[in-house]
């Protein structure tokens, strides 16, 4: 027997297999500072838990429907219009077991096989493997530190052919941090105006964790919202990753395409985890906004402590809790035994010589840089700080 042809389009995300290979390490007694994985580290909400417990005591433990519940779909359409000035009616939005899968069902819905899908670099490394699986054609829009890793309108414009069906991008951005103000956005609009044919997919899931001002969709342009499919979730700001919890919203011929894939892959998700997540939407955010604070105290350390690295080249994240820094100085060197050639193997030189997993910036469509996540106590930073800066240094 043979695995299908399509597996062999894309590999592992970087991502889990740094998180496995650290997790091999700790498993053989090596205290391994763990920066791979972005999740958060603290605990979700203790109104949220106490609702799941109280949707089971009340016996919502049934299948749903594929879309979600009707209560958390008005939740979520609430939400839109309080924090972001979005109107749309339950029948535009749809709930899915995570974010990804709300990735996978708008993708595989949009994309006919050969049909070109833009995608600006630095990138979250599922957009891409997801438009392969649906046998659409990946073009990808570098973006460098010089643009704070953004994409400008005038590339926008460049890259855009008659075989464009849909853009991917997000805002804020893993892996760099990165958010689009709305002046960014407005200019990026101009430019999708000119190209009706081309749908978007923006993806919002880490809109809470914003450390300088307020979020900004790009679904908040009326010549864009009805080709616009804004997708969100429950893992980053609310601490709720292993709930499995996300959400779209989207023209109606979206959601009703994306409902009819839903049902022949997982139908409806987790019932008490959506009785849960209409409370996490509609109480009182005080926890999520502690929980910033604590990502913003650890960024302006982490950032600082990382810049003050010779040879590291970091820009100052605005958003999500991942520092991107650009470690191509150290490429040609080496500590006597190992020779850096790539991020790959100074990826793999820190996990080995320093014990901090990080994640090479390959895998986000970056090959000069690399992926460290700051969603960890103080103290493991400062640690693993330390760490990094002695491995560095003992490179010439």
């Amino acid at each position: 027997m043979q695995i299908a042809d399509r597996l062999n389009s894309f590999s592992e995300p970087q991502t889990l297999k740094m998180a496995k290979l650290g997790r091999e390490l700790r498993a053989k007694g090596i205290n391994i500072v763990d920066l791979s994985l972005g999740e958060p580290d603290f605990i979700t909400p203790k109104h949220i838990r106490d609702a799941a417990v109280v949707a089971m005591d009340k016996g919502y433990t049934k299948y749903t429907p594929v879309v979600g519940i009707p209560e958390l779909r008005e939740a979520i359409c609430a939400k839109l219009k309080r924090d972001n000035h979005l109107e749309y009616t339950i029948e535009e939005v749809m709930v899915s077991t995570g974010a990804k899968q709300c990735l996978a069902n708008a993708i595989l819905s949009l994309v006919n096989p050969g049909d070109e899908v833009l995608i600006p670099t630095p990138y979250w490394v599922t957009y891409s493997a997801l438009v392969e699986l649906a046998e659409g054609i990946v073009s990808y829009l570098p973006c460098g530190i010089e643009t704070d890793f953004k994409l400008t309108p005038a590339q926008l414009e460049a890259a855009i052919t008659p075989k464009t069906k849909l853009f991917i991008f997000s805002s804020p951005c893993n892996p760099t941090g990165s958010v689009y103000t709305k002046e960014e956005l407005v200019n990026l609009a101009q430019v999708f105006e000119k190209h009706p044919q081309v749908a978007i997919i923006s993806d919002e899931i880490y809109e809470y964790i914003n450390y300088n001002g307020k979020h900004e969709s790009i679904a908040q342009f009326a010549s864009l919202k009805d080709r616009t499919i804004v997708i969100n979730g429950f893992s980053k700001g609310f601490a709720m990753t292993g709930w499995r919890l996300g959400y779209m919203a989207a023209p109606k011929f979206i959601i009703q395409a994306c409902d009819k894939l839903q049902a022949q892959f997982t139908s409806g998700t987790n019932s008490i985890a959506q009785r849960a997540a209409v409370l996490a939407l509609t109480s009182d955010l005080q926890p999520t906004y502690e929980m910033v604070a604590a990502f913003k105290e650890r960024k302006e350390y982490f950032i600082e402590a990382l810049r003050s690295i010779d040879g590291i080249k970091i820009n100052d994240p605005a958003g999500a809790f991942y520092a991107f820094p650009d470690v191509s100085s150290f490429f040609g060197k080496t500590d006597g035994t190992t020779t850096i050639q790539n991020d790959d193997d100074l990826s793999m030189y820190l996990l080995h010589q320093a014990h901090v997993s990080t994640v090479c910036g390959s895998a986000f469509g970056s090959n000069s840089c690399i992926r460290l996540s700051f969603a960890t106590s103080m103290e493991n930073l400062k640690e693993a700080v330390a760490r990094i800066r002695t491995a560095l240094g003992k490179l010439y």
